[in-house]
């Protein structure tokens, strides 16, 4: 079992910034998919981000593309969001998710992911 972490939440204006954290457990966080997913109140879970082992891959939903970047940084154990121009549309609790099963590829799909956060809310002011 990986236990991850999420922080760097918080209130935040529209056009404003935010960068968020995820700190996982485990010696073998370079082999995890990672990902990053939302939930805005009366809504489904989707997915927002996903990078690959080496980071040298990343996939985006369309709502986010041009606006947040996903990182990560295998020395730290961490796992990073950058978002920018937030939108009030943008508030949600934001989830951090791991595959540890050892896929070469992006993980797009929140049910290929077998650990989670617990979450950390972001809300945009308009």
């Amino acid at each position: 079992q990986v236990q991850l972490v999420e922080s760097g939440g918080g209130l935040v204006q529209a056009g404003g910034s935010l960068r968020l954290s995820c700190v996982a457990s485990g010696r073998n966080f370079a082999t995890y998919a990672m990902g990053w997913f939302r939930q805005a109140p009366g809504k489904e879970r989707e997915f927002v981000a996903a990078i690959s082992w080496g980071g040298g891959n990343t996939y985006y939903a369309d709502s986010v593309k041009g606006r947040f970047t996903i990182s990560r940084d295998n020395a730290k154990n961490t796992v990073y969001l950058q978002m920018n121009s937030l939108k009030a549309e943008d508030t949600a609790v934001y989830y951090c998710a791991a595959d540890d099963s050892r896929r070469t590829f992006i993980i797009i799909v929140a049910d290929l992911y077998n650990n989670w956060g617990q979450g950390t809310q972001v809300t945009v002011s308009s």
